[in-house]
């Protein structure tokens, strides 16, 4: 009788567990990729819901799940300093990471000269080639770069003056090291840089002396 009696306290248990699981509240936390998705804002960083599962995000150019990317940016579109580096008696924020790639996504674009004996020292990274200034391209920032997965991707340029024009991606703009031989002597780009030949600088109208200006990109 004794054995019958755990039998059906062991019963009792199960069931309590299982009627009291079915009322907890389900998570709201975002799937990675892979992961079960039901609408477009089901998936974390630069992902999208297709066929019920989170994949890279075709309109944006992600390859996170297939591996040639970097991790997912932060869902809440943070992305903050991974360190410092102390060059020339100040301090620079170092970053892993850029903010979350849109169809307008806002940047600062600099000047580069992609050329031998330019800005960067050696060759771009993505060809190990150097680039007339009459080119169209461009260096991203860490993040942006994701590990070359965007080397030799078009993307389009706009200014606050209503231009447009396009840029091909030749180079990674540093956002963790700097200040050595390798990077000219030059701090870690900061994590929203376009970095731009002067002839992207010229399609879109701007003058390089102004060093600096707000604009927008996405991929093509």
């Amino acid at each position: 009788m004794a054995a019958v009696s755990s039998i059906s306290s062991l019963l009792i248990v199960l069931l309590f567990l299982h009627f009291s699981a079915s009322f907890l509240p389900t998570t709201t936390a975002l799937s990675s990729c892979n992961g079960q998705c039901r609408t477009l804002n089901d998936c974390a960083g630069q992902l999208i819901c297709i066929s019920g599962r989170c994949n890279d995000d075709p309109n944006v150019g992600t390859r996170i799940c297939g591996g040639g990317g970097s991790p997912p940016a932060p869902s809440d579109g943070s992305c903050k300093p991974s360190g410092t580096l102390n060059c020339k008696g100040k301090s620079y924020s170092t970053y892993d990471c850029s903010p979350p790639v849109t169809s307008s996504t806002p940047a600062k674009l600099t000047n580069n000269d992609f050329s031998e004996g330019g800005d960067g020292g050696a060759p771009s990274e993505c060809d190990e080639q150097f680039h007339s200034n009459s080119e169209r391209v461009v260096a991203l920032s860490t993040g942006w770069y994701s590990g070359g997965s965007r080397c030799g991707r078009t993307i389009r340029i706009r200014a606050s003056n209503g231009r447009t024009t396009t840029a091909k991606v030749v180079d990674e703009c540093d956002s963790r090291n700097g200040c050595d031989a390798e990077h000219a002597g030059q701090p870690p780009c900061k994590n929203n840089i376009v970095d731009g030949s002067d002839a992207v600088w010229n399609a879109l109208g701007l003058n390089v002396d102004l060093g600096v200006v707000d604009v927008t990109w996405s991929m093509v």
